[in-house]
């Protein structure tokens, strides 16, 4: 089937789509839902966990049944995925009982070969190359904070890891700069920055106070994550990029910080920053549901007309 729409990565979307698919979920969360109240009523979501989740667990199911739906959770202890079942015969097989999946895994080859093999809409949410579930939620709460998107100044500060390659993907898409301090050995693909420039992104690397200066939104990520085995030499490596007070003193005087949680507090970033006046990491937290539902309703009907 060549219409069926997969939610894959940001770089695969065109810029009016992945926009039209945040005005969905802000119109979900002001009550003006555009596809009327239970719009997926009689629809079930697959959702495969490879790597343990809350916060895209709790969404997808909740947002899912908000819109009439209904979901199965599989994980490796409750799935032939974990003895052995090839991706291919597992989407071919869930085809047959579902009508999208959502699938949080390791690396992209599983989401890709999913979707190859599958007749319903398979959702990324999450790999260890990119989280773009992640960022639609996080560029909603932007535009809610700062009233726009395109012209900000965005710094990433910290390890260059999926999380950042999605925030990569989108600035070509939604207009914003994207200044970007890691150390050597934790930085991002520099293919992904090229493609972004060429795509008209503005993305570059830089020193931490280059970074920090004038920015409008900060954000972090954990140091350490789930997989990662060399724990000790990252943090070693990591340490000076620690986002707290001072370093948000060299931000804009409105800038706002963010971080997708779940947070190593007192690693990548303090007390007083996560739970200061410019943090808006809870808004953040709660907009993964409000965008996974507009997400939802473009894999399942499309965008209104």
């Amino acid at each position: 089937m060549t219409d069926i729409r997969h939610f894959l990565d940001l770089d695969k979307l065109p810029s009016g789509t992945l926009k039209d698919i945040l005005a969905l979920g802000d119109s979900e969360k002001a009550g003006n839902a555009p596809f009327g109240a239970k719009p997926l009523a009689g629809k079930t979501l697959a959702l495969i966990f490879e790597k343990p989740s809350t916060r895209t667990r709790v969404s997808f199911e909740v947002g899912m049944r908000q819109l009439g739906g209904d979901v199965v959770i599989l994980d490796a202890d409750s799935s032939q995925l974990g003895r052995g079942e090839t991706i291919a015969d597992t989407a071919r097989v869930l085809s047959r009982f579902v009508d999208a999946i959502m699938i949080r895994t390791t690396d992209e080859s599983k989401l890709l070969e999913l979707a190859k093999y599958a007749t319903v809409p398979v959702i990324n949410g999450l790999t260890d190359q990119s989280h773009p579930c992640q960022i639609m939620a996080d560029l909603m709460t932007i535009k809610e904070h700062k009233g726009k998107l395109e012209g900000l100044k965005f710094a990433w500060i910290g390890d260059g890891n999926n999380v950042s390659a999605s925030f990569i993907h989108a600035s070509p898409k939604f207009g914003f700069s994207l200044d970007m301090a890691c150390p050597a050995g934790y930085r991002p693909n520099q293919g992904l920055i090229e493609t972004a420039s060429a795509e008209g992104g503005k993305v570059r690397m830089t020193d931490m106070d280059s970074a920090l200066a004038d920015a409008d939104v900060v954000v972090t990520d954990c140091w350490v994550s789930m997989g990662d085995e060399d724990a000790d030499a990252r943090m070693e490596a990591l340490a000076p990029y620690q986002v707290n007070s001072a370093a948000m003193a060299k931000a804009n005087k409105d800038a706002i910080f963010m971080h997708c949680l779940p947070a190593h507090r007192n690693e990548e970033v303090t007390d007083d920053v996560i739970d200061g006046p410019q943090s808006v990491v809870f808004d953040e937290a709660e907009n993964r549901l409000h965008a996974q539902k507009g997400v939802l309703l473009y894999c399942f009907n499309g965008l209104p007309s």
